[in-house]
């Protein structure tokens, strides 16, 4: 038996494998440096958790992370009711369950804060008590070897049936940097603390050209302070622009990604201006980008051969091949006017909101994926009283958004992220109005099984031998001209030619085929 010389191509490609979702229990006590005035009540507390190192594993997702939080809470000054604020970083590790990864995979991993609450242990102490979910997202990696042609051997007949795969043109990770230099202007009083810096990753958007990657995103900076010389808060805003060229062979407009961008960690540095004043902030802010680039390919993937002169034997292999049906992004408006207690001040202004978006549920349907999800919304405001001249609404509001990707059937796979865009607070009717902007995107994909030529050879021995010069055949149920033609040893052009057939997918069961001369094996 001599092996076949073939021309092969290996083709690779990602599949979304599982998902995995984790909630681990955070807690810690933390004292106020002495620096610092006693505690007399909690405003805000926020925590920002970042995944510093992932490594997937047989069933699992490993996953190491700093915890930083920010507390803002009021002190006793005099007859009034100041802002302060105290920092802390806690390290976390944790585990998400994937049945089926294995080491190497890639892995996409979310990570947010819920239910943080902290408490009051004495004026010196406070405790910090919530949930982390963390989610995990793994996808496998697959290699198909794809026969092309039969080196130097024009006699095998092969049958070829159009495939298209998305193929894994490559994965790049990239890091970025955001600068920002804020200046307090002149009518506002200069810096005397800073309470909170805070920066949001919005307007993201990776687009591909020839052999190129072009990572962009808005940085939002929102820096809170107390002025040097009263117990006033400030809140300062800006937005900045970033973006990176990254080189990867191969790509081009066409073809589409899976990306996301996420803030590592932020620096923050006071300066004093010309007249020696604080007036001069440097925020700057480490992103990662994870891209994926896919092709839609179209393959001709040879499903049966046989020759007309000799006999030969083929191998199969039975392979799973990745098809993403579709991608699509939309933004939606979640609006809420937020009751205040009956015991709370009257807000006259607004100081600050700040907020992030959870996607509680998502499911596939006919042609869509219906994403349910909320938006987390925290708003300092000034009061009307003079003690305590500070207060904090929080609430959850709902929202509901199906994405459109046509062709989603329920049995399909999805992978969605959802970003906030924008979030505005105002004062209406003793109620603090919100509108956030929530933009949500969607990834259908699907696997189909595939049986695909992988090699093939020539057997020793002749075929048979010519019994007649013609054979009549009938048609049978299912029968093809390759199926035919393979059967009598000969070709389907020289069956469309003697029997004047002019469409390949013409013939009926109980059509009568002249066959040239060849015994049936």
């Amino acid at each position: 038996m001599a092996e076949l010389e073939l021309q092969k191509e290996n083709i690779e490609y990602e599949s979304l494998l599982a998902e995995g979702v984790n909630e681990t229990v955070v807690k810690g006590d933390f004292l106020i440096p002495d620096t610092h005035p006693d505690v007399a009540e909690i405003l805000m507390v926020d925590v920002r958790p970042v995944v510093t190192n992932k490594e997937v594993m047989q069933d699992k997702v490993y996953l190491e992370g700093q915890l930083n939080y920010n507390i803002l809470y009021l002190a006793k000054e005099d007859e009034s009711m100041g802002v302060h604020s105290v920092n802390y970083s806690d390290k976390f590790t944790s585990y998400v369950d994937v049945m089926g990864s294995e080491h190497r995979m890639a892995c996409d991993v979310e990570c947010y804060a819920e239910h943080i609450n902290c408490s009051i242990i004495n004026e010196r102490k406070v405790g910090v008590e919530g949930i982390i979910t963390l989610k995990g997202q793994v996808l496998s990696n697959y290699t198909i070897p794809i026969v092309k042609e039969v080196v130097d051997d024009d006699e095998i007949q092969m049958l070829r049936k159009p495939e298209t795969i998305d193929r894994l043109v490559g994965r790049t990770i990239a890091d970025l940097k955001a600068k920002s230099n804020i200046q307090i202007s002149m009518d506002k009083p200069q810096l005397g603390k800073l309470l909170k810096c805070d920066t949001v990753v919005h307007k993201k958007e990776v687009t591909l050209a020839q052999d190129k990657i072009n990572v962009a995103a808005f940085v939002r900076v929102n820096v809170l302070y107390r002025a040097s010389d009263s117990m006033e808060v400030f809140l300062l805003q800006d937005d900045v622009y970033v973006n990176k060229e990254i080189e990867m062979d191969g790509v081009d407009s066409s073809m589409s990604t899976l990306n996301n961008i996420d803030i590592q960690d932020v620096d923050v540095e006071i300066r004093q201006d010309d007249l020696g004043e604080n007036r001069l902030i440097g925020v700057e802010a480490n992103l990662k980008s994870e891209v994926s680039v896919m092709s839609k390919d179209k393959y001709e993937i040879i499903e049966d051969a046989y020759c007309a002169k000799s006999m030969i034997d083929i191998e199969k292999e039975k392979c799973s091949l990745n098809v993403l049906q579709g991608s699509n992004c939309l933004e939606t408006i979640v609006k809420e006017n937020i009751e205040l207690s009956r015991d709370s001040q009257t807000p006259e202004a607004v100081i600050m909101a700040k907020g992030d978006v959870v996607i509680t549920d998502k499911k596939l349907v006919e042609d869509k994926i219906l994403v349910e999800g909320i938006v987390r919304v925290n708003v300092l405001y000034k009061t009307n009283k003079d003690e305590k001249s500070y207060g904090r609404v929080y609430d959850e509001m709902s929202f509901s958004s199906p994405v459109d990707i046509k062709g989603t059937k329920i049995d399909m796979k999805s992978m969605v992220r959802a970003n906030l865009e924008s979030l505005e607070a105002s004062i209406e009717a003793n109620t603090i109005a919100v509108k956030a902007v929530v933009q949500v995107c969607g990834h259908v994909m699907y696997t189909t099984s595939k049986d695909i030529l992988t090699s093939m050879s020539k057997k020793d021995g002749n075929i048979p031998d010519k019994k007649a010069s013609i054979t009549i055949y009938i048609v049978q149920p299912g029968d093809t001209l390759w199926s035919i033609a393979k059967q009598y040893f000969t070709t389907v052009d020289q069956l469309m030619s003697l029997n004047s057939i002019e469409d390949i997918e013409s013939i009926r069961t109980g059509d009568k085929i002249l066959i040239p001369g060849r015994a049936l094996f």
